[in-house]
């Protein structure tokens, strides 16, 4: 368990999921903890696609912690759809939630990251950062957009004292992915696809975003970080 008493970290999606687990396992490693989510139980209830919704979060945040050193945009989603289906409404609600939010989730909280001097970032890329998949075409493409995002404010921030990560867990069993894991065939072919042979929790990702977020991380930064299970080793 990681120290992380003093730390003020703001969660997106932190009211289920990967952000849920995230938040919980901060908590319990003595961080002050800001969830958004467009969910009941957050913080603050807001659409992260919102205009103005990631300063609205910064404020609110800066507001309630006094500051933020830390910032894990986990609001994301999923859906399967092959290219012939779909449309542009399809693509751009994808790109939407998974790239175009989390920058400016960071943009806005980025002047209290530089005020903290140890600024941790933690983005929520996906093995599908660094592979591909039938019917995942615009998944796919915003998954790689989060990590070419770390690795390159990983490069711009680290003057500031700011590291910033990406997670690429594998198949978690999540509420995003619940109905696509409710296909036993789907289901199946990624648990026999991870050398573990099962598919992840949330809590395995949030086990490692803890890490990152503490100081034992403080000389990683612009890296992708693979939480899948072994997913990535099988061809």
């Amino acid at each position: 368990m990681a120290d992380l008493t003093g730390r003020k970290v703001v969660v997106t999606g932190g009211a289920m999921g990967i952000g849920g687990a995230t938040a919980a396992r901060l908590r319990r490693d003595g961080a002050a903890v800001f969830t958004a989510d467009k969910a009941e139980g957050a913080d603050i209830q807001i659409d992260v696609t919102a205009p103005g919704a990631g300063e609205a979060i910064a404020a609110a945040a800066t507001a309630a912690m006094g500051g933020i050193d830390g910032v894990v945009p986990a609001a994301g989603i999923c859906d399967y759809m092959e290219v012939d289906g779909h449309d542009d409404a399809f693509w751009d609600r994808m790109m939407a939630v998974n790239v175009t939010a989390v920058f400016r989730t960071v943009r806005a909280c980025l002047p209290a990251l530089r005020q903290s001097g140890r600024g941790r970032v933690v983005l929520l890329g996906s093995v599908m950062s660094v592979r591909g998949s039938p019917g995942l075409v615009a998944y796919t493409a915003s998954k790689h957009a989060v990590l070419g995002m770390a690795r390159a404010m990983g490069a711009e921030f680290g003057p500031f004292g700011i590291t910033v990560n990406c997670v690429q867990p594998g198949a978690i069993q999540t509420p995003m992915t619940k109905d696509i894991l409710a296909d036993p065939a789907l289901a199946g072919y990624w648990r026999d696809k991870a050398a573990l042979k099962r598919l992840g929790e949330p809590e395995d990702v949030a086990d490692v975003i803890a890490f990152l977020i503490s100081d034992d991380a403080r000389f990683m930064t612009g890296h992708g970080v693979m939480v899948d299970g072994g997913i990535i080793q099988q061809p």
